[in-house]
């Protein structure tokens, strides 16, 4: 803000920009829409809302400031205010108006260089007339093209902002807030300079009554000697006795003469009486319009001041609101993360619990398997031990056999045999030999 605090002051010295208005039926539209948005039942809202109904107020908010947008644009158009100058394009929506603009100027350049070469049999053998006529071409279609540029832009405006979020659209509502201040000020200084040209206007519409009702008194005052020579002349014509002599016709055209001169005179009293009376009119005229417009721009830098005012305030109060929703929806994050972590806390605690349940279970399996598994491997050893009893009854026979037939003694060599086999087993012949424990460095079985 400045340092000054004048709200209400206005430099009539700014270079001010007229549009012409065309009323329609805009203001009594925009009325009736606001009206709409009174609700009864929006203490009950406040009393039960939820961060849920929240974000429905929030998308109503959208929708009421995104209608109000559009309708404030459609209110442009019928008003006669410029696009262009009352709505916060983006970079690529002014880019489509700043092209078409440059192309204008540039087409309007080639066409004064194109008329500016000579008119000569020269350079009109080198096309001069065509290039003219192909720059005019040019030309139109820039012209074309601008003035369809505005629409374009506001075509994209209209689909940026449809699916804008609420912030986007407070922006929007601030920016027309603060082109609105500046479109007041314009007013205000065209309602001066027209009251400054009234008052000139009474000045001069005064100064016109004075003479006119001077030269009116002027007039009176001949009329007056007029009329007691008319009156004499008269008189001079009625006391002629001859009414065919040269005297009586003297005596007529004196009264004729006196008669037209009075004639004009009337009518340069009626004339002068209904100057005066109608520049006496236009005084009060034009002092009862310089009592309006004072009026009415005494009211525009009312709502100037206050909207400029309070366009600043509601910037702060929009950034108020437009963080709170970020918090509403920053607390409704923290709100399901930390659903999501009780769930995950809740599913890993079951995992965990069912991890421990199973494995002591597998601990209930693994020792209720244990006397099944001695018993298997009873069997086994069993079965080995009949194998082993089969294989030294066969070993026996051949040992007799072998003694029998070569008088070898076999029994030497099958003990030495066993003796050297590591898994043989030794003793009692019916018991499985142990196998060989495989060394440990540490005795701890759990380890």
């Amino acid at each position: 803000m400045s340092d000054d605090f004048d709200l209400l002051e206005t430099n009539s010295n700014e270079k001010t920009e007229k549009v012409d208005v065309n009323w329609g039926k805009a203001i009594d539209t925009m009325k009736s829409k606001l009206a709409q948005e009174d609700d009864p039942e929006v203490r009950q809202k406040i009393l039960n809302a939820t961060l849920d109904d929240v974000v429905n107020m929030a998308e109503k908010d959208r929708t009421t400031l995104l209608d109000a947008i559009k309708d404030l644009t459609d209110y442009q158009d019928e008003v006669g205010i410029l696009f262009e100058k009352f709505s916060s394009l983006n970079a690529t929506e002014q880019k489509v108006i700043d092209d078409a603009q440059k192309a204008l100027e540039r087409a309007r350049v080639v066409l004064d260089d194109a008329k500016a070469k000579p008119d000569t049999w020269w350079n009109n053998l080198w096309g001069r007339k065509s290039k003219i006529a192909k720059a005019e071409q040019a030309l139109k279609d820039a012209e074309k093209t601008r003035a369809a540029a505005d629409n374009k832009a506001k075509a994209m405006f209209q689909e940026r902002i449809e699916n804008a979020d609420v912030q986007t659209l407070l922006k929007e509502l601030s920016y027309k807030s603060q082109a609105a201040v500046t479109r007041l000020k314009n007013r205000e200084v065209e309602i001066k300079e027209v009251e400054d040209k009234l008052q000139d206007a009474i000045v001069e519409a005064t100064k016109n009554h004075t003479k006119a009702l001077e030269k009116k008194k002027e007039v009176e005052a001949k009329l007056e000697e007029r009329y007691a020579l008319l009156k004499q002349a008269r008189q001079e014509l009625e006391d002629v006795a001859d009414k065919q002599s040269a005297e009586y016709a003297q005596a007529i055209g004196k009264v004729t003469e006196l008669e037209q001169k009075v004639e004009e005179l009337e009518g340069l009293k009626n004339a002068y009486t209904t100057l005066a009376a109608s520049k006496d009119s236009f005084v009060h005229k034009h002092n009862l319009t310089i009592k309006v417009l004072t009026s009415l721009r005494s009211n525009l830098q009312t709502h100037r001041a206050k909207l400029k005012s309070d366009t600043e305030e509601r910037l702060k109060y929009y950034d108020g609101y437009v963080v709170a929703l970020k918090a509403r929806t920053d607390q409704e994050f923290a709100a399901i993360l930390e659903h999501l972590g009780v769930k995950t806390d809740e599913h890993i605690g079951e995992t965990l619990a069912a991890m421990h349940t199973a494995s002591a279970k597998a601990r209930q399996d693994m020792m209720d398997n244990i006397p099944v598994h001695e018993k298997v491997m009873q069997g086994v050893y069993s079965s080995y031990a009949e194998a082993l009893q089969e294989i030294r009854e066969k070993d026996v026979d051949i040992q007799k056999n072998f003694a029998e037939r070569y008088g070898i003694d076999m029994k030497e060599i099958f003990e030495e045999y066993y003796k050297a086999d590591a898994n043989t087993p030794s003793g009692n012949d019916d018991e499985p030999a142990e196998a060989p424990k495989p060394k440990t460095e540490d005795d701890d079985l759990l380890s």
